[in-house]
């Protein structure tokens, strides 16, 4: 493993020294650990700190354990992934956060030891769990899980259900074993999805709702009693979630527009969705734009077109022609390093010129 630069704040194992030494002996409260990486579980970790500094909390944030520091930004200096530098921002001691490439590094499982943890909370913390870990929390490690398990099982919950278009998801707490996203279920929330929601803004609703199950669940976990009521998964109804590949972003305008409506907002954030358009003055082909489709409309209604293949502004969005005489309505774009714009502001730039899809 790489060894952190003295000026990180965050301590990587290669440099631990008993974590235990940071928490205060004569407190009696049960220890609990909190794993999650992204922007997304932020608000786990918020309600958590919130729920122990309540009068008459039986828990303390023991530590903290996220993604090691990455290069980000132009300059590619090395940041905190967002949930350590939120914890560093609410003054949680940087000894206490934890930053190992893989959780099961000796060094980090004998730390976690240490700390005599009652429970494990994870959200999107984007590591395997070995069995040496899982064996350490008293009363196991639950997971914050953004579906209805079964269902979506895997790494892209949230974006697979919008790309297949349901109407209605949720999110599931449940505990951790050693097989992908099957543990019992503690609890679950279902949520209606518009047709208009993207992927970012659903995974912030469903890591709040499964906040609040979380706080409204962690009494029977620490007293043992949700392990006695958790419910069993009917593996035959499961379903897969597979990590996005940056490649699926490409639109193909052979498939009905619903289907393409549902991509974007599957994929917006990253990878986002792209499609590649022929620029034409008169009949004479100049360049091959790429743009980046950032939002969409798919409305209940056949296509109205010129030629095939030409790409037309109405009310305000580009209409691209698809499969089964349905169009898909364009209404932000992105060029690249450009901002984003309307698409009436970039049919304004074209100054006459036409546009034509390109498979």
């Amino acid at each position: 493993m790489n060894k952190a630069k003295p000026s990180m704040l965050l301590r990587r194992l290669s440099c631990c020294s008993g974590a235990s030494s940071a928490l205060d002996p004569t407190r009696k409260k049960k220890q609990l650990v909190f794993m999650g990486s992204p922007q997304g579980s932020v608000s786990v970790l918020d309600k958590l700190f919130d729920a122990s500094k309540v009068p008459n909390s039986t828990f303390q944030v023991a530590a903290i354990v996220t993604q090691p520091p990455a290069a980000r930004a132009r300059g590619r200096k090395l940041m905190p992934c967002p949930v350590a530098q939120h914890a560093l921002d609410r003054g949680f001691p940087s000894d206490l956060i934890f930053t190992p490439e893989r959780a099961s590094e000796e060094t980090f499982l004998t730390d976690l030891r240490d700390l005599q943890p009652e429970v494990c909370v994870t959200a999107a913390y984007g590591n395997i769990l070995p069995s040496k870990f899982l064996e350490i929390p008293h009363h196991g490690t639950v997971n914050i899980h953004p579906s209805l398990l079964p269902f979506y099982r895997g790494a892209a919950p949230v974006q697979r259900a919008l790309q297949d278009g349901v109407k209605e998801t949720g999110v599931s707490l449940v505990f951790t074993v050693r097989a992908l996203d099957a543990g019992p279920i503690i609890a679950f929330e279902r949520v209606e999805v518009d047709d208009h929601i993207k992927a970012p803004e659903l995974l912030s609703i469903l890591f709040d709702q499964g906040s609040n199950l979380l706080i409204r669940e962690l009494p029977s976990i620490f007293d043992g009693s949700a392990k006695l009521k958790a419910q069993v998964q009917d593996d035959s109804k499961a379903t897969l979630a597979p990590k996005i590949k940056s490649e699926e972003s490409w639109l193909s305008f052979d498939q009905e527009a619903r289907v393409l409506h549902n991509k974007v907002r599957a994929f917006a954030g990253w990878p986002g969705t792209r499609a590649r358009v022929q620029l034409l003055d008169g009949n004479r082909e100049l360049d091959i734009l790429e743009l980046k489709i950032i939002t969409t409309r798919a409305p209940h209604r056949d296509a109205v077109h010129g030629e095939e293949d030409d790409i037309t502004l109405n009310g305000g969005a580009l209409i691209f022609p698809c499969a089964g005489c349905s169009a898909l309505e364009v209404l932000e774009i992105q060029l690249p390093g450009k901002k984003v714009v309307s698409a009436r502001e970039f049919w304004n730039g074209l100054r006459g010129q036409r546009l034509k899809i390109l498979q």
